[in-house]
């Protein structure tokens, strides 16, 4: 009988453990992980602070140049749900001392109501001359309200001796010019201007949502949150 070829044998050999799994192949490298995305809930991109540089209340805001420069402050806020005025060019005598005494603080003859789902938000405004020569105050068609990304502007009286039941001063438009366009404030601190500006609101919105956004000059925008 002739010898059986080496080369053979070690062939059935390895066939033999190939097919009883005796062998292995090389080991796969783990499939890399995948990155987590992540998503940003609705609520998050909603709570973002639409003006993170805004002044808070008290806090003034310069504007002009050289010595014609001035100074706005929003100084504090109220919220009427609608609120009660008289005034001796609407109203007679008779009615006005049907509201109060004449020399008291007028109690309010007449009943402003806004409309179905606002609310009447008074913002009190302070003005004064920080330089040396009169500075053009601004108008309060400058000054408007951002509420939750809706703008309000101001919503006038019905004129300049009007008296709001609860609330001392004038508003500011007729302080500083005739209709509000605009008028000029003298140097010192004695010659500042106090007024406050009516806006109406819907009645949803939290003082947290709302701004003060004042374009004082050409050049110089203020913006003030009131809560």
């Amino acid at each position: 009988m002739k010898p059986i070829p080496a080369i053979a044998i070690t062939l059935v050999l390895f066939l033999a453990l190939l097919f009883c799994g005796c062998t292995s192949t090389a080991p796969q490298a783990p499939a890399p992980a995948s990155t987590p995305l992540t998503i940003v809930p609705p609520s998050a991109a909603l709570t973002q602070e639409p003006f993170p540089d805004a002044r808070s209340l008290n806090t003034p805001a310069t504007f002009g140049a050289s010595d014609m420069t001035g100074q706005v402050t929003v100084t504090r806020y109220t919220i009427k749900p609608n609120y009660n005025w008289t005034s001796p060019s609407w109203n007679s005598p008779l009615e006005q001392v049907a509201a109060s005494p004449p020399l008291d603080l007028q109690r309010g003859y007449n009943m402003e109501k806004p409309r179905e789902g606002s609310t009447f938000l008074f913002v009190f405004i302070r003005v004064a001359n920080t330089g040396t020569k009169a500075v053009y105050a601004p108008s309060p068609q400058q000054l408007v309200v951002n509420g939750d990304g809706t703008i309000y502007n101001y919503r006038s009286v019905a004129g300049a001796d009007v008296n709001i039941d609860g609330v001392v001063g004038k508003q500011y438009d007729y302080l500083i010019g005739k209709g509000g366009t605009g008028g000029y404030v003298q140097p010192g601190e004695s010659n500042r201007v106090e007024g406050y500006l009516i806006y109406e609101v819907l009645s949803t919105l939290a003082p947290e949502k709302m701004y003060v956004v004042g374009n004082l000059d050409y050049q110089t925008r203020a913006i003030w949150k009131l809560g």
